[in-house]
Parts: C-alpha cells; sequence; structure tokens
C-alpha cells in the first residue's frame, strides 16, 4: 500500500525519499511513545508529520486554467444583469475604477468581459440604490463588495490617526466639508468651488477637495453615487446600510480574508501574492495560510517544479478533475489594461508568459504597441495587442493598429472569434461601426 501511495504522479520525485521515507520512520518511533490517533487523521499521520504538506505538481496549462476559471472566463453558464455585475464584484473582490474613456472604462470593462448584457447603469444602481458595493482604495479606486467593508476599517483607522495622502491636512476646511454636508445633503467638489479662484493645475487640489479625499479615506465620508463621473459624498452613516457588519477585524481575520479572497479571484498564488502591495499585513498571510494548509482549506501547489503557489482545495479539485461546470476553453475576450487578470504584471508574465504594459504613461515616440493597447486573450493565451479608440459622437469604433504574438495557431483558428468579439466590443463602447487602419 506504501509503495502504490509512493507512485503518485502528483508528489514530487524527491518527496519520497527527502520527506515521506523519514517522515514514516519518524512516525513510526512517535507512535511508540504517544498514544495512537484514529480514523484518516491517524492514517495520515503515519505518512506525512504535522508541518509537511503534499505538494502537488502541475503543468503550466493547468496553472493558467485555474486562474481563467477563478476568473469567470471559463464559466459555462455567463453572468447575467445587474445581478451577475454584482457577482463578478464580489468574486474578484474588487473593479479597478478608471477615469480613461478611450474605449470602455475600466469598472465598465471588467464587469462586461465576465457578463456579456451589462449596461453601464447597473453600477450605478448596485452603489447608490442597492448599495450592494461601494467605493474605495484597494491597490488603486475601486469598487469593492459591501460585504466586504469591514475589512477596510484598518486602512481607514490608519489614516484617521495621523496618515495623510499626498498633501498637507487642512483641519479648519475638513471640518467646513463636514459641516455643509450634514446641513445640505451629498455633495460634490464642484459644490465648494469658489468663483473667484484660479485653475490650480491637476497636482494642485482645491482645500475643499483636499478635505474631502482625507475624509473618505478616513471613512468619515463615502460616495454616495457619481453623477457623470463625479463623486457624490456623504456622511458615512447615511450611506452605509444597517446590515452591515463595522467591528474592527481582528489580525486573524485579516489574514484569512486576504488569503481566501486572493485564492477566490487569482486560482492560484504565491504567499507574497496574498500581500500584494500591503506588506505589513504579511505575518498575518502567513499564519492564516498556515492555519488553512493545515485544515485542508488550501492545496500547496507548484507550477513545473518552479515557485510555491496555493489553490483553495475545493476549487483545484473542480478544475484539475474536468468537472462539468467548467468549460473547455474561455472563448476570445478582449481585455481591459486594468482587468483583474492582467493587472499584476509579474504575475502575468510568469504564468502566461506575455509582457504587457500600458504605453498611455510612455511618452508617443517611446511607445511599441499604441496609447491605449488592450491585451487578446484566446483559450489559455494572448494572441495580440489592440490599440482601439471609440468615437461615440459618430458611432466609430476604430481599431487604431494590431500585434499577433508569435508562435501562434493558423490565423483561420482564432480569427472569426476576434471580428465577432470586436463587434461585441464596439457595441459595449457605443459605436455601430468599426474602421479598421490597420
Amino acid at each position: 500500500m506504501i509503495s502504490d501511495f509512493c507512485q503518485k504522479k502528483t508528489i514530487f520525485p524527491f518527496y519520497y525519499k527527502k520527506i515521506l521515507l523519514p517522515a514514516i520512520f519518524l512516525s513510526i518511533v512517535r507512535s511508540c511513545i504517544k498514544p495512537p490517533k484514529r480514523g484518516v487523521q491517524a492514517f495520515l499521520s503515519i505518512f506525512v508529520p504535522a508541518t509537511t504538506f503534499m505538494q502537488q505538481e502541475i503543468s503550466k496549462e493547468e496553472a493558467r486554467r485555474l486562474a481563467l476559471y477563478a476568473q469567470g472566463l471559463l464559466n459555462t453558464q455567463p453572468n447575467r444583469g445587474k445581478a451577475g455585475a454584482l457577482q463578478v464584484v464580489e468574486h474578484l473582490g474588487y473593479v479597478q475604477i478608471d477615469t480613461l474613456a478611450v474605449a470602455a472604462r475600466a469598472h465598465h470593462h471588467t464587469i462586461w468581459t465576465r457578463t456579456p448584457d451589462y449596461e453601464e447603469n447597473h453600477l450605478h444602481q448596485l452603489l447608490a440604490e442597492d448599495k450592494t458595493v461601494f467605493e474605495y482604495w484597494s491597490h488603486a479606486a475601486a469598487y469593492l463588495p459591501m460585504r466586504h467593508y469591514r475589512y477596510t476599517l484598518p486602512v481607514k483607522a490608519r489614516y484617521a490617526t495621523g496618515k495623510s495622502h499626498w498633501f498637507e491636512q487642512n483641519k479648519a476646511m475638513q471640518q467646513h466639508v463636514l459641516e455643509r454636508i450634514t446641513a445640505e445633503g451629498p455633495l460634490q467638489s464642484k459644490d465648494f468651488e469658489d468663483e473667484n479662484s484660479r485653475s490650480r493645475g491637476m497636482w494642485e487640489w482645491k482645500e475643499a477637495k483636499r478635505a474631502l479625499e482625507q475624509l473618505f479615506l478616513e471613512g468619515r465620508l463615502m460616495v454616495a453615487a457619481r453623477k457623470g463621473f463625479q463623486k457624490v459624498y456623504d456622511l458615512s452613516e447615511r450611506v452605509l446600510p444597517a446590515r452591515v457588519n463595522t467591528t474592527l477585524p481582528t489580525d486573524s481575520e485579516m489574514g484569512l480574508h486576504m488569503v481566501q479572497t486572493t485564492l477566490q479571484q487569482h486560482g492560484l498564488a504565491t504567499e507574497a501574492e496574498m500581500y500584494y502591495l500591503r506588506s505589513h499585513w504579511k505575518k498575518a498571510v502567513q499564519q492564516a495560510l498556515q492555519q488553512m494548509l493545515e485544515s485542508g482549506a488550501v492545496a500547496q501547489l507548484c507550477v513545473e517544479g518552479k515557485e510555491n503557489r496555493y489553490a483553495l482545495g475545493t476549487v483545484a479539485e473542480t478544475v484539475l478533475n474536468n468537472k462539468p461546470d467548467v468549460a473547455a476553453t474561455s472563448g476570445l475576450h478582449i481585455l481591459s489594461p486594468f482587468d483583474n487578470l492582467v493587472i499584476q504584471r509579474k504575475r502575468l508574465l510568469r504564468l502566461f508568459d506575455f509582457d504587457y504594459q500600458i504605453e498611455c504613461y510612455v511618452p508617443e515616440a517611446k511607445r511599441k504597441y499604441g496609447y491605449y493597447c488592450l491585451p487578446v486573450l484566446w483559450n489559455n493565451r494572448f494572441i495580440g495587442r489592440l490599440d482601439p479608440k471609440a468615437d461615440r459622437k459618430t458611432g466609430i469604433f476604430y481599431v487604431k493598429k494590431w500585434f499577433t504574438e508569435p508562435d501562434l495557431p493558423s490565423v483561420s483558428d482564432w480569427q472569426p472569434a476576434l471580428e465577432q468579439k470586436l463587434l461585441e466590443f464596439a457595441r459595449f463602447c457605443g459605436c455601430n461601426k468599426i474602421v479598421d487602419f490597420i
């Protein structure tokens, strides 16, 4: 039986000699001096010490499949309507907000990719009417699930106890802003404009706008809605539904939340990716990860003999065993530059061999692919980069540039899917005609 156990292909060969056999010997010795355990736990303890976890080796193709499934790109039944949009935000944990509207704004684009009949007013309804999502800072400005609200409280507490944004605080102005909103109700930054003031440039915000931002970061104000693309602020107690848990999470709860949400949205991740841009939570994440490994909630993986990664055990089982609710392929997707699948560029390169950056922040003379180049995914690989421009006034969707990735299958395999997706994306961007400059 032991020899059969050792022949499992999912375990590293070196594991047998370096870890497993010594563990068996130590376990036998240990059993002679300690009372025996019972049931399955007793059986497993014969083979694996308490601090050692079996590591499953998977191929890069399997790793990509895990990632795509977790990202909602391998669903056999796509999300639908406003409820589907909420499912996307809740599953991904956040959807990044961006001001660029070259094609579709990032937050709308990311949801549409996973909800084919998504409409832009759905997000407004979720924020302003249903109050099932809210705005705050993730790694960037984002829409987050309202059920995750309490996990933003630690960072808000840091701002409230002295941490500022990139500007000096004006306490008197903050008090003035709070008094006006308390008395008048929800207000925008333009409601504080001085008609005689001169513009100071985009990086020199008016004192009132700075105060609004600081109070928002502290959690004393929330975004109640948006008009156009402008925030409407109100007191947090008037925005938060009564059902929302507002207790400050413990370090242990934060660690478990970060591990759970990272693996839920990414499928698999390294330990460092779980506290990406939040290194002050490193210890809490490490402790939570250890706890979830010991309970069996998390599986330890290794992609083609390289860096250790982790996945939720039930998700790994579903995807790697090809359960019926996992689609065979992802089809073709034109992704936002800020889509959750591609936002961590180093991770993207390691997992998909796709070296990508958005070039709108690159001087024009140094751009290689275009101002607003979009990554194009087909099945489990990136096949190209598209530089578009949607002119909503004329209804024309311009394809300014197209770049095909090297070593692709025959064009005939993916071109029909690309043409169909371009039509769908153009319509979503408010255009009914495509002009191709390629």
